[in-house]
């Protein structure tokens, strides 16, 4: 479809609509599964009506950077007694049963032990 009229850049969302909603069924038929909301849009005066569909183009895992709360495991040897109790000082603590210790980036970084995290616990617990 090629535009041949410049479209007025001030647009009002009049509806908004899911997949599979009556005013939907042709844009899902030509989109697919990509298709994720249809908006249906005038223009300030109220004049012109404008379709727009959101697709999905990309999908990919997400990569988030540990924050200084994400709590890490780390390993800190049976004779390090010092930085044990440092890290115990600052809220670390012991899983008895992975034999790791738990702690937050920040307290990691603060004992410069970030050369032996080990990997970082998940929101559920779980190492990720």
């Amino acid at each position: 479809m090629k535009r041949t009229q410049q479209r007025p850049q001030v647009t009002r969302v009049t509806r908004s609509l899911r997949p599979g909603q009556a005013g939907t069924l042709k844009l899902c038929r030509h989109y697919g599964d990509a298709l994720v909301c249809v908006r249906y849009r005038e223009d300030a005066k109220g004049v012109t009506r404008y379709t727009t569909v959101e697709l999905v183009v990309d999908e990919a895992p997400v990569q988030r950077r540990m924050s200084g709360r994400t709590v890490v495991h780390v390993n800190i040897g049976f004779g390090d007694l010092t930085v044990r109790t440092q890290a115990q000082a600052m809220g670390a603590k012991w899983d008895i049963d992975r034999k790791i210790w738990k702690m937050t980036l920040r307290t990691a970084r603060a004992l410069g032990l970030t050369g032996r995290i080990r990997g970082k616990v998940s929101i559920d617990g779980q190492p990720d």
